[in-house]
């Protein structure tokens, strides 16, 4: 994806440009310990600070094509869940999978029921 400013270098305005590569919410605490009751993200960039034991956050309901990325900053691991009635890599409907401290992914809408993550190291 191209950055903000090689975007502006096209003349597009500075708003513009980082709408298109998309929002940032940098300070996230994790919540709840089920899939309805964890923490809606909202922003295309995401920077989890607080995770105590056993909570999570939930991606939205994206439009193909669509990502996220997420980072765990927090003292402990965060189960990460797709929307409602959908699916991580080949995890069953509605199943989380457990992100580690200091660990980031990358999150793709490939169908209207199906993601693909990506792990950091």
């Amino acid at each position: 994806m191209a950055w903000a400013k090689e975007i502006m270098q096209g003349g597009t305005s500075a708003g513009t440009a980082k709408a298109i590569n998309g929002g940032v919410s940098a300070s996230i605490t994790a919540a709840g310990t089920t899939q309805t009751d964890a923490f809606d993200l909202n922003a295309s960039i995401n920077v989890i600070t607080t995770a105590a034991a056993s909570t999570g956050v939930q991606i939205p309901s994206l439009e193909i094509g669509d990502e996220t990325e997420i980072l765990n900053l927090g003292a402990n691991s965060v189960t990460v869940y797709p929307a409602s009635g959908e699916r991580i890599n080949s995890l069953t409907t509605n199943t989380g999978f457990v992100l580690a401290t200091a660990t980031a992914v990358k999150v793709r809408k490939f169908t209207t029921t199906r993601n693909v993550a990506w792990l950091s190291a």
